[in-house]
């Protein structure tokens, strides 16, 4: 028998978390013999084999370091950096043309919250899009490469913190703000907040076959802070929900004036109705955006009262509920969609905030859940039963539920102070129900020592049965969110096909060249076992020659279609490096502004011959 005993169970200022012990009270083994037993149970569950593979990709946000961590679940093992929004010297992302243009000058990015295409509400492993708060971006990943195929900025918004929230088919992913700016973030003195300030959201569409991000349109909402969202599922598939906070407007102290009201408010909109808004010339022409303003364009957003500053809120899998949960209350709320269905119908309303009606409270809710001692609720996510798995910040636990009476099922201590959590596929339509990730925001304790600044830990639990936490593994910086996909829905390629119809592409020693216009150079050179060519009728074909001044743009096929040969292309103290995958062409643009012999090389081990792999940048100098 376990018995849970919290050592601190009082809501602390500032959301310090508590300690929470966990005390065995059953026979068997005790002490060292114990620990071994479980260690050894843990092991086996997490352990792979050589030779074998994990059956999940976990995709962790990289928070400050504008990249996503990939992990295999259940061993934890860390098998790839993604660079998403910032640059990265190991692969040369940044540094080619194509990630050069998409960083658009920036060199860091925040990314929040990845998001899975879907395909009938289930994930179906083509694209990851990710959030930029530090930039105000978006992109999209391509799962056969993994690699970033486009990046938008987002207009008139600052900081989409609260996901790319992605609708059943792909149709949209969602970008609300999390901090309120003037349309344009033109200059507004903050005394005018209320009335010159806005919290827009907006539509993006993706175009798979030209990877291509696109903004729809885009709604001025309150000037609040937008925090998570989800979209609907099935039943609700129109649907889409958020949460709020500073719904009080205050634009300092917000630790304290933001959670002055006894609630804010879940945004629920129909994005079908917006959608047919916009194709009816129902919005305005702003920024050169379609702007639709709820105060004046009447219809599809609604507003739901919930306890005060909610982080969380996530629809269930049979799409029929959405779960709220309010970080300064210990509770977590059930709405019921089917009957703000019907309250929409009876126009069923308490009032109205700028021009958005307010939902009946009491009309939409099924159920307020209030496990005993826990704080801090932030973030659910679903087994394949239907169960509800919450996060717990404060008292450092997940509790595990049943929407449909609230009852507490189970829950488990974690170390510590968890945010977000990830199911296996939990915020599908069909849940695997077998693995969960609590994404604690701090470790100390857990690791070696790096000095002051701990990596924060990410712990898997298995929900199978009775939660149990089997593993733990280190990640720096914070993951923010993340998503878990089988294994086998990805489908990775090897190598990448030949494009004949690419004008850069050299597939031919005997096609490689140089080519000068003025000022302008071009190059149209091959990576290969063990050797550059850049002009295979030159008297040194590894050589490329240019004058002080001069625009290079050296594009570079590596014509080794074999997996995993991966060729990097260097200049030895020019700053910048780039990669070639198998069969890619890829394109590094710059200008010839140091005179001087300088070495190229490439970076990636390649071959036995890998060192000799070299030649020479030669710049002559200006006269």
């Amino acid at each position: 028998m376990k018995k849970w005993i919290p050592a601190a169970a009082g809501l602390v200022t500032g959301l310090m978390a508590a300690t929470v012990f966990f005390a065995d009270f059953s026979p068997g083994p005790t002490g060292e013999a114990a620990k071994d037993t479980a260690n050894k149970s843990n092991a086996e569950k997490v352990y792979v084999p050589f030779g074998e593979k994990d059956d999940y990709y976990l995709f962790a946000s990289g928070g400050h370091s504008g990249q996503m961590f990939i992990y295999g679940v259940p061993s934890m093992r860390h098998i790839r950096t993604v660079p998403v929004f910032s640059p990265d010297s190991a692969t040369g992302y940044g540094f080619d043309t194509h990630s050069k243009e998409m960083m658009g000058g920036y060199t860091w990015g925040d990314l929040h919250h990845p998001a899975f295409s879907e395909t009938d509400g289930d994930y179906d492993g083509k694209y990851m899009f990710a959030t930029d708060v530090g930039n105000s971006r978006a992109a999209a990943m391509n799962l056969e490469t993994f690699t970033v195929r486009d990046i938008i900025n987002v207009p008139n918004t600052s900081g989409p913190h609260c996901a790319a929230f992605v609708t059943q088919n792909t149709e949209y992913m969602f970008l609300p703000t999390r901090f309120a700016v003037p349309i344009g973030s033109e200059y507004a003195d903050l005394d005018d907040y209320s009335t010159k300030y806005r919290g827009v959201m907006s539509a993006v569409t993706f175009d798979q076959n030209k990877e291509k991000l696109n903004i729809a349109y885009q709604v001025a909402l309150p000037p609040w802070s937008y925090d998570l969202s989800d979209a609907g599922k099935k039943m609700s598939a129109d649907w889409a929900v958020m949460t709020t906070y500073n719904t009080e407007e205050a634009t300092t102290n917000l630790e304290i004036n933001a959670s002055q009201a006894d609630r804010d408010f879940i945004v629920l909109f129909n994005w079908k109705e917006l959608e047919k808004m916009v194709a009816d010339g129902q919005y305005d022409d702003v920024t050169g955006q379609k702007m639709i303003f709820p105060e004046k364009h009447k219809g599809g957003i609604y507003l739901v009262p919930v306890a005060k500053s909610p982080h969380g809120v996530d629809v269930t899998p049979d799409g029929t509920r959405f779960i709220a949960s309010g970080k300064l209350a210990p509770a977590m709320t059930v709405f019921s969609f089917e009957k703000a269905f019907a309250a929409i119908e009876a126009q069923d309303f308490s009032g109205e905030r700028n021009g958005i009606p307010i939902i009946n409270y009491d009309s939409i809710v099924e159920r307020e859940v209030n496990p005993e001692n826990a704080l801090g609720p932030l973030h659910t996510q679903f087994d394949d039963k239907g169960m509800a798995y919450t996060t717990m910040f404060i008292t450092s636990e997940i509790v595990k539920w049943d929407p449909n009476t609230g009852e507490t099922l189970d829950r488990v201590p974690v170390q510590y102070s968890p945010g977000h959590s990830v199911a296996a596929e939990g915020d599908t339509v069909a849940p695997d129900g077998k693995y969960l990730v609590a994404l604690n925001k701090i470790a100390k304790d857990s690791y070696l020592s790096v000095g002051p600044s701990h990596p924060e830990s990410m712990q898997l639990i298995d929900i199978s049965g009775k939660m149990e936490v089997i593993q733990s593994a280190p990640v720096n910086p914070e993951p923010h969110y993340a998503q878990m996909i089988k294994a086998d829905k990805i489908k990775t390629i090897t190598v990448y096909p030949k494009d004949e119809k690419n004008p850069n592409a050299t597939y031919e020693q005997d096609k490689t060249k140089i080519v000068r216009n003025g000022n302008k150079v071009d190059v149209y050179g091959i990576a290969m076992r063990s050797k550059f060519i850049f002009d295979s009728k030159a008297k040194r074909p590894d050589t490329i020659e240019v004058n002080e001044g001069d625009h290079v743009t050296i594009h570079l096929t590596n014509i080794d279609f074999d997996q995993d040969i991966t060729h990097g292309f260097a200049i030895n103290g020019y700053d910048l490096n780039i990669e070639v995958q198998p069969g890619q062409v890829n394109t590094v643009e710059f200008v010839a502004d140091k005179a001087g012999t300088f070495p190229l090389y490439c970076t990636n081990f390649c071959s036995a011959l890998h060192q000799e792999m070299t030649g020479y940048f030669l710049v002559k100098p200006k006269k």
